[in-house]
């Protein structure tokens, strides 16, 4: 898990929902590479074609509202997505991510900084974005402790099993 990103901005409005980022009609889809292919499919039929591993999401507000469906964070993680940059996150979308180690950062005000093929480059650690493009540099809200540590370990089971490892249970 780098703490330092650098990617391509991919720039989507307010309210980008679970099923938008990954359509319900493929949920029986399990392979990765297939999972990958919808990708923000809902938001933008070109995206998966246009992007490359390691581009960056940005959003407006509420992104990944919608059902609990793990399955938005899959999609995101397998087509290689490096981290979603947003004004806000929905709740449960949130913890999803966190929990299979997809990084994501509030960043209040981002979706107007920053457009479509913007070259960013991402500190997790300091919650800062410099869009190389522009020359602005953006303050965030910096990953707690915390969520690095799930993020670092490789999401929330992978620490959860070291753990319960190094313990005397």
């Amino acid at each position: 898990m780098h703490k330092e990103i650098t990617g391509k901005a991919f720039v989507f409005g307010k309210n980008i929902d679970t099923d938008q980022i990954y359509p319900g009609r493929y949920l029986e889809l399990v392979k990765p590479e297939d999972i990958a292919k919808h990708c923000l499919e809902g938001a933008d039929p070109t995206f998966v074609e246009r992007m490359t591993k390691g581009d960056i999401v940005v959003a407006a507000t509420n992104f990944g509202c919608g059902s609990s469906r793990e399955h938005a964070a899959i999609t995101l993680i397998n087509a290689g997505v490096s981290v979603v940059l947003a004004d806000s996150f929905a709740r449960i979308f949130f913890r999803n991510a966190t929990n299979l180690a997809l990084p994501l950062m509030v960043v209040p005000g981002i979706s107007e900084k920053v457009n479509d093929e913007d070259e960013l480059e991402v500190n997790l650690e300091a919650g800062t974005v410099y869009n190389r493009t522009t020359g602005e540099k953006i303050q965030g809200e910096k990953i707690s402790e915390y969520v690095m540590n799930i993020l670092e370990n490789g999401g929330i089971k992978p620490l959860f099993k070291k753990k319960t490892e190094t313990s005397n249970i």
